[in-house]
């Protein structure tokens, strides 16, 4: 128990989050109204992913420095997670996009999908789709963990310009941020209502726990078949 209390932690969160994000009070806000619901969903499993990337780029480092095994086996696995925590993200994004700017701006889903900041988000996360890819495409293990490691780096500083960086220095239809239309109060640290605040700030770290969750037992899960590989191989 002492040592789950995280993962209790996790569980309660986001329980918290989608009793909270469906029942709690919102503010009316423009264009968005009750689709601001979705902020607890999409925003904070980009939060997730972000935290699950970095996680996995400071063990990528790890292993170039120490060239410790278990270091490529987490990196790898965070990876994965949040890779996956991303293309949720991406989809609730897609989703709350086709019921905001379809409906009150006028846009086709086609329109939707060449948005600056999707395009972005979308190219990052093929980025690390590569870094999947390029490992597979290796057999000796060193030689992967090291390729890997290095690609994943690279991943990782490509990912802000990809997300943040680019897409607000065009023109956007995404709220928020100097590349949105005017802005939105929801998606302002600034001005964020305090009902939001009450249910985004938990869900976040419950997405983000729920996320290490995933990937500690990934990781158990790999480690186990590696042992068992060596204990074949002897």
């Amino acid at each position: 128990m002492y040592k789950s209390w995280w993962k209790i932690l996790s569980f309660v969160l986001l329980i918290y989050t989608i009793i909270g994000g469906f029942l709690l009070s919102v503010p009316a806000l423009p264009i968005l109204h009750e689709s601001i619901r979705n902020l607890y969903f999409h925003v904070c499993m980009w939060f997730a992913m972000m935290i699950l990337f970095t996680i996995s780029v400071i063990y990528s480092i790890k292993y170039l420095r120490t060239f410790n095994h278990r270091y490529d086996i987490f990196a790898y696995q965070f990876a994965t997670v949040g890779s996956f925590m991303g293309i949720l993200g991406y989809c609730t994004g897609i989703i709350w996009a086709n019921y905001t700017w379809v409906t009150d701006q006028g846009q086709s889903l086609s329109g939707i999908l060449k948005e600056p900041k999707l395009i972005g988000a979308a190219i990052a996360l093929l980025i690390y789709g590569a870094y999947f890819v390029l490992r597979s495409s290796f057999t000796d293990i060193d030689k992967r963990a090291r390729i890997s490691a290095v690609y994943n780096i690279f991943a990782f500083a490509m990912l802000f310009p990809s997300i943040w960086i680019i897409p607000r220095m065009v023109g956007s239809l995404h709220p928020g941020g100097q590349g949105g239309a005017g802005g939105n109060p929801a998606l302002n640290f600034k001005d964020i209502d305090s009902r939001l605040r009450m249910v985004f700030y938990p869900a976040i770290i419950g997405w983000s726990l729920l996320g290490v969750w995933i990937t500690t037992l990934k990781i158990r899960i790999q480690l186990i078949k590696d042992k068992a590989l060596l204990h074949e191989a002897s």
